[in-house]
């Protein structure tokens, strides 16, 4: 849920990455804040495991547009992959305004992918959210290795409402901004139906 600040004239937007562990969920925001200009961002905040792994979020403000001569702002988290933060995961997606899944292509990767979109569905679904009313895109990262599951295979098995999808090599950058404009339009188009 967008949060409004009429004293700065800001509409403060929440999106989400999503996805397995190890898949390039925080690779996918590391690369948008560093290719981001200085006075677009603010800090980035990371919070790790003893064994370095992101265990809450990733912070990035970045501003995209006005509505209604507000400006809006958007904030990008990441979700721990692994499984045993189910907790953090359901906390990070209250109010969220827009989601991207980021599935890990590899094939010996489909099933964490699969079991990844599910726990997405119940953990809205928990919330109170209708997963095929968020703006969400999904990213089939990871398309430069050897052992990718064919793109056709992602859409059936992960793609079933037809989102958006972006293939994408996180690392380089190949697909990170086509996501997250996508997504950033899709949460626009939403709040100013929401205005109307």
């Amino acid at each position: 849920m967008s949060f409004v600040n009429y004293h700065t004239k800001e509409i403060n937007c929440k999106i989400v990455y999503y996805g397995p562990g190890l898949g390039g969920k925080t690779t996918n925001i590391q690369y948008i804040y560093q290719k981001t200009s200085s006075q677009n961002k603010g800090q980035m905040i990371t919070l790790n495991t003893e064994n370095e792994r992101t265990l809450f979020f990733d912070f990035l403000p970045l501003d995209l547009g006005e509505i209604r001569g507000f400006k809006t702002r958007f904030h990008l988290y990441t979700v721990p992959g692994q499984v045993f933060y189910e907790a953090s995961r359901k906390l990070i997606l209250r109010g969220v305004d827009g989601l991207v899944f980021v599935a890990d292509s590899q094939v010996e990767r489909m099933e964490a992918n699969i079991e990844s979109y599910q726990g997405l569905e119940r953990n809205l679904a928990e919330q109170g959210y209708d997963i095929s009313k968020v703006p969400m895109v999904m990213q089939w990262n990871k398309r430069d290795l050897p052992n990718i599951v064919p793109v056709e295979d992602l859409q059936f098995q992960l793609n079933k409402r037809k989102f958006p999808a972006f293939e994408a090599v996180a690392t380089n950058g190949q697909g990170v901004f086509e996501t997250l404009k996508m997504v950033s339009k899709s949460v626009l188009l939403n709040i100013k139906g929401g205005l109307e």
